[in-house]
C-alpha cells in the first residue's frame, strides 16, 4: 500500500499510577481535586482506573466495562470511578482520549510523512491512513465512546484532529474554506462510517486507503500518486 502506518489494536500503555497524569478534558471534576495534597492521589486513582478498564476490554470485550466492573477491578469504590469520569461514556473517551495523545504526539513530533518534515500533501495521506487504521482497530471501543451530537464535535481530542487537518489544508488550498473541508475529510474517519464498510458492506482496508488518498486529492485539486 501507499503507507505502512500501522496504530497498534491495543491501547498505548498508560503512565504508572506515581506519574503525574492529566485531569480529563470532558468532565469538570469537583473542586476538592484541585488542592494540591489530593491531585496526587486523584491522578493514581484515575491511572488505576483506566488500566482496570483496558484489561477489562482485552480480556472481555467493551461490553464488560462497566462502572461496576471497574470498580471491582481497580479494587477502589464505584463512588470514586463516578468522581472521576462521569459515566461509562466519559469513561470510554478517556480511554480514547489516551489513544489519541499517541497519535497526536506522532504527528506533532514523530517521523514523517506522518510527523513533520514532510510536504503537507503527504502529511494529509498520512494522517487519514493512520487514522483509518487506529478507529478500524479499535472500532467497538470507538463506537462506544462517541457521545450524543450535541457533544461529540466539541470534544478536545476531536478538535485537536480536525484543527491539525485545518492547518495542513490551509497550507494547501489557502483560499477555500479549510474549516468546513476539514469537516467533510473528518467525515470519512468517522467510526460509524468505518464500521458500516468495513463490517456490513465487508470493504477491506485498502479500498478505505484507496479511497481516502484520492479523496484528498479531489479536495485540494492534485494528483494522486501513481
Amino acid at each position: 500500500m501507499l503507507y505502512a502506518v500501522f496504530m497498534s489494536a491495543t491501547l498505548p500503555p498508560f503512565p504508572r499510577p506515581q506519574e503525574p497524569v492529566g485531569e480529563p478534558e470532558l468532565l469538570q471534576l469537583s473542586g476538592a481535586d484541585d488542592e494540591p495534597c489530593l491531585r496526587a492521589d486523584a491522578a493514581r486513582n484515575r491511572a488505576r482506573l483506566l488500566e482496570a478498564a483496558a484489561r477489562l476490554i482485552a480480556e472481555h470485550g467493551v461490553a464488560a466495562v462497566t462502572m461496576d466492573g471497574v470498580a471491582a477491578a481497580a479494587n477502589v469504590g464505584k463512588g470514586t470511578v463516578f468522581r472521576r469520569f462521569g459515566d461509562r461514556t466519559g469513561l470510554l473517551m478517556a480511554l480514547l482520549d489516551h489513544s489519541a495523545r499517541k497519535l497526536q504526539a506522532d504527528f506533532i513530533g514523530g517521523p514523517p510523512p506522518l510527523g513533520p518534515g514532510a510536504p503537507p500533501l503527504e502529511r494529509l495521506r498520512a494522517f487519514g491512513v493512520a487514522m483509518l487504521y487506529r478507529t478500524a482497530e479499535q472500532l467497538d471501543l470507538q463506537l462506544a465512546a462517541q457521545p450524543e451530537p450535541s457533544r461529540r464535535y466539541i470534544h478536545p481530542s476531536a478538535g485537536a484532529l480536525t484543527m491539525h487537518v485545518t492547518m495542513l489544508l490551509r497550507q494547501l488550498t489557502p483560499t477555500a474554506d479549510c474549516d468546513l473541508l476539514a469537516q467533510s475529510l473528518m467525515g470519512y474517519l468517522d467510526p460509524a462510517l468505518i464500521h458500516h464498510l468495513t463490517r456490513q458492506r465487508e470493504m477491506p482496508m485498502e479500498r478505505l486507503e484507496e479511497g481516502w488518498i484520492d479523496l484528498v486529492a479531489r479536495v485540494t485539486g492534485t494528483a494522486a500518486p501513481g
